[in-house]
């Protein structure tokens, strides 16, 4: 950016630049999310992904709001502040569009395998860094057209990208920090994953909250009310293996077993 005179290059560095930092924010989340519970964090220490995420979204937004400036000014400062960039930068963003893409599909294939928000923000992170260089691209080439002014203008345009995957990393973080349950897709497959054990005659309540990336599970079976204890445990222990079995992401599923009275049968129309 500097040695082919291209503003919207230097502000691209600067986004590849917080992609650095960025990531070493996401390995201390992952690690200290991966800590075993203590007597101080009984429920483990999940929760750490997501405030690496919401630091990241920050980093994210203060990266934009700048890059966002720096074009402004130079367009402000009219035909005096525009210099017409050098084929270097050209070259220089493709590189960038290919390595940020292809980063992303990496981290974005390594999240889903371990099920991680901060290192599906950093993916993200990278595929907007990806779209941010696409814009320098499109300003450098607009600008050695003819066209001088498209270098900051595609500063702006690398702010919004940045700004907009800023909000939604800090929106998902936020979410799972609330205690929000899982989607309605997710609990009906659970509903039917109880139901289809042997002893279960009902579903009372369905609960779940979102912890971190982990999932918590409150259920309230139906069975026979004349079961002895020692069976109607069997029957709440099946429940239980069987939603940590089929749903890997749930840490802990709590069963509470309802006595079920069978209604009494109508005898000559009069119950």
């Amino acid at each position: 950016g500097i040695l082919a005179h291209s503003s919207a290059m230097i502000s691209d560095a600067i986004h590849s630049a917080s992609d650095v930092l960025s990531t070493f924010v996401v390995i201390a989340g992952v690690k200290l999310s991966g800590k075993a519970s203590d007597k101080e964090h009984p429920y483990g220490h999940e929760r750490f992904e997501c405030v690496a995420a919401i630091l990241l979204a920050v980093m994210l937004a203060a990266t934009g709001a700048g890059i966002g400036w720096a074009g402004l000014e130079k367009i402000r400062s009219g035909s005096a502040g525009l210099v017409v960039p050098g084929r270097l930068a050209l070259i220089a963003a493709v590189i960038s569009i290919v390595s940020k893409e292809a980063m992303y599909w990496y981290t974005r294939s390594a999240a889903k395998k371990i099920n991680s928000s901060s290192l599906m923000a950093d993916a993200w992170h990278h595929r907007s860094d990806a779209l941010s260089s696409v814009g320098s691209f499109v300003g450098i080439l607009g600008a050695r057209l003819g066209l001088p002014v498209l270098d900051p203008a595609a500063c702006v345009v690398i702010c919004l990208f940045i700004l907009k995957a800023a909000w939604d990393i800090f929106r998902d973080a936020v979410s799972k920090m609330l205690d929000t349950a899982c989607p309605e897709s997710v609990e009906q497959a659970m509903r039917e994953v109880i139901l289809a054990q042997s002893g279960v005659l009902g579903i009372d309540r369905l609960q779940t909250r979102l912890f971190g990336d982990r999932v918590y599970v409150e259920v309230e079976i139906s069975a026979d009310a004349n079961t002895p204890l020692v069976q109607a445990h069997e029957i709440s222990t099946q429940v239980h293996d069987a939603i940590e079995r089929q749903f890997p992401t749930v840490k802990h599923c709590m069963v509470h077993v309802n006595p079920f009275e069978q209604a009494p049968e109508h005898i000559g129309g009069v119950s």
